[in-house]
């Protein structure tokens, strides 16, 4: 019997480095007094660049003929098969292809690392075989507040704990918690340094910390455990963490991967049906069991708003934004304030808000009249839940930029590195496929900064003219401070 290949061996620490190892960096020259005959100085050698590999080319350019849901169900499909333990985002790399390639090894045919479409017939049917059998279901979770993606096949036992459920496997070797902690009652930084303090027996082999959330993973002698936080803007903290022997990392970490991309810690509304399953093997004997990290035991907040999209203020209570962010927004609001839809486009790409009593603040940035080359660093400017803007950066494409984004970030402003609008976040998924609850980088098509000049011409709103010279700015906040104040969160009310 062929050998069965799989990337999972990896494990989640080395998953969690590649999707978030994100973000830009500037170095700085130090002031040397110059020498009366400088000597000269040899030219760096260009490092050559590695060739081409033809087959993952031609593997490339097939997976990337089918359309995103397509190539999104391919690598969903090779994550519950055990063949792939990469981000389901539907961009193809190393990655995939070698995932494919695996699969393809353990079926006994040429590892091209290009799927046929009966071969991918045959791996749907096997990933949704293995779906059904483990009963993978994402469903509310009435004491927490939160939804998540449960094993129920592996994960049979289900108590209520304070401020949560715990699921347990039958052995009580996987234990899978939900955790709720009302406005004040602790907060995101302290649950972070509890989560990653030196504890005899017990190493931290991944963390990450930013504004909203918090990622930490440890093992001990005998288990692992993964723990993620997210805070909301009332200052309501909601999480989860698993637990689990290490012996059976090769079967729990395919759902660690599962469970990350199905968690929402705030969410609008509970699912009505569970649209996503995944697969479970039989527990393997081994020693011991890797607790969650112990938490204090509190109720679980209510749900609040949360940003649906971004707008850019353009002053006298206009706000532009993208048509997408609104396709289901019965009552808009901005800033927390009432808005109207005063016009859209006849593309059916922006929408021009107006909304009374916002506040003034930040620039609007001088729109760039030629598009980015690919290549071209840039910055984004999305609302975030708490009503500031946040900068992600990102690297323009074709007719897009390639970038970290989060919820919200639907009419988010794409900036140069000069700081002039290059466009506007044209659509964020609506269901986006998450890690650890974060969404990765991503190609997300923009709407140019033609279109926007050509919209706001039209609708009789100046648009500020761009800097004949502009500057680069040296540093990402350089770039990005003048405009956060115009960067304002739209929610909607359904």
């Amino acid at each position: 019997m062929t050998r069965r290949i799989t990337t999972l061996r990896t494990g989640m620490p080395a998953l969690l480095t590649a999707c978030f190892a994100t973000g830009l960096s500037t170095g700085a020259l130090a002031q040397m007094p110059a020498p009366q005959a400088p000597p000269a100085r040899p030219k760096p050698v260009t490092p050559a660049q590695p060739a081409p590999d033809p087959a993952l080319e031609a593997a490339r350019a097939a997976f990337e003929a089918l359309s995103e849901a397509e190539r999104r169900g391919v690598q969903d499909a090779l994550v519950w098969t055990g063949d792939y333990n990469g981000v389901t985002t539907g961009a193809f790399g190393r990655r995939s292809f070698e995932g494919i390639q695996a699969y393809q090894t353990r079926k006994g045919v040429s590892p091209t690392g290009l799927l046929a479409p009966p071969e991918r017939t045959a791996l749907m049917r096997e990933a949704e075989e293995a779906r059904r059998a483990a009963r993978f279901r994402v469903q509310a979770d009435a004491v927490s507040g939160t939804v998540i993606g449960v094993p129920e096949a592996l994960l049979q036992k289900r108590t209520t704990i304070p401020g949560g459920t715990r699921w347990q496997s039958a052995d009580g070797r996987v234990t899978l918690d939900t955790k709720s902690f009302p406005p004040q009652e602790t907060s995101l930084d302290t649950l972070f340094e509890r989560a990653v303090a030196a504890n005899p027996g017990r190493k931290v082999t991944y963390k990450l910390k930013k504004p909203e959330f918090f990622v930490v993973t440890a093992e001990t002698a005998t288990g692992r455990s993964y723990l993620r936080y997210a805070v909301d803007p009332a200052g309501a903290v909601r999480g989860f963490a698993i637990g689990y022997d290490k012996a059976l990392a090769g079967t729990v970490e395919r759902f660690v991967i599962a469970i990350a991309n199905s968690f929402v810690p705030f969410p609008d509304e509970a699912p009505k049906e569970a649209p996503k399953e995944a697969a479970v093997a039989a527990p393997k004997p081994g020693p011991g069991l890797a607790g969650s990290p112990a938490l204090p035991p509190l109720s679980g907040p209510p749900a609040v708003a949360r940003a649906a999209a971004t707008g850019l203020k353009l002053g006298n209570g206009r706000v532009l934004t993208v048509a997408s962010a609104l396709e289901a927004c019965a009552a808009p609001r901005v800033g927390g304030a009432p808005a109207k839809i005063e016009r859209r486009d006849a593309a059916g790409s922006l929408v021009l808000l107006r909304a009374e009593g916002l506040p003034s603040g930040g620039s609007v940035p001088s729109l760039r009249a030629e598009a980015p080359a690919p290549g071209d660093r840039l910055l984004v400017l999305g609302a975030q839940a708490r009503g500031a803007a946040s900068v992600a950066p990102g690297t323009a494409g074709e007719g897009g930029v390639f970038a970290p984004l989060q919820p919200g970030a639907g009419g988010a402003a794409v900036l140069d590195r000069s700081g002039r609008l290059a466009g506007l976040i044209s659509r964020f998924p609506a269901a986006p496929r998450l890690v650890a609850g974060v969404m990765p980088p991503t190609s997300y098509a923009i709407v140019p900064a033609k279109a926007v000049a050509a919209f706001l011409a039209e609708s009789g709103v100046p648009a500020p003219a761009a800097a004949t010279e502009p500057a680069v700015a040296a540093t990402l906040g350089e770039a990005s401070a003048p405009h956060l104040g115009a960067i304002v969160p739209i929610t909607c009310e359904r």
